[in-house]
């Protein structure tokens, strides 16, 4: 059966919370279930900052994606950067990646955004394998750098 992509709704976000939770744990980072609660309450629409996606097969909420709406000096632009694309493990192959890649790029569109970007780790050779193999999508040729300021 095919990924059903949709924004997550408001009832829906507790359902989300544990892959929400996978996602950053994979990312070496600490989950909150009360901080990620009010983080992406914030992506429900309707929303100016974004938009939060939710794949499902068979009725289970198997991925997620957050999408911020951003601002590219370079593009002198508005654009949108899917900043979280996350499928579980045992829903890999799918389809819910590739779903939730082009429903980002359609709800960017909707909201007529110049570009929709994202990142991931270097070493994440399952989710770049994803990214080349579709069509439209080009890997940029940017380093990112960051300052932990807390």
């Amino acid at each position: 059966m095919a990924a059903e992509v949709r924004p997550v709704r408001e009832e829906e976000l507790e359902e989300a919370l544990p892959l929400i939770a996978e996602y950053q744990r994979f990312y070496l980072a600490e989950p909150d279930d009360g901080r990620n609660q009010a983080f992406f309450q914030r992506f429900v629409e309707p929303s100016d900052e974004g938009l939060l996606l939710g794949a499902w097969v068979d009725g289970r909420l198997v991925g997620f994606a957050t999408i911020y709406w951003t601002h590219s000096s370079t593009r002198a632009a508005d654009i949108a950067l899917m900043n979280d694309l996350f499928v579980a493990p045992d829903a890999r192959g799918s389809g819910a990646g590739r779903a939730l890649i082009r429903a980002s790029a359609e709800a960017a569109r909707a909201a007529g955004m110049a570009a929709l970007e994202w990142f991931t780790a270097t070493d994440n050779e399952t989710a770049q394998r994803l990214y080349d193999s579709i069509p439209e999508v080009r890997r940029s040729a940017w380093f990112a750098y960051e300052i932990d300021l807390r």
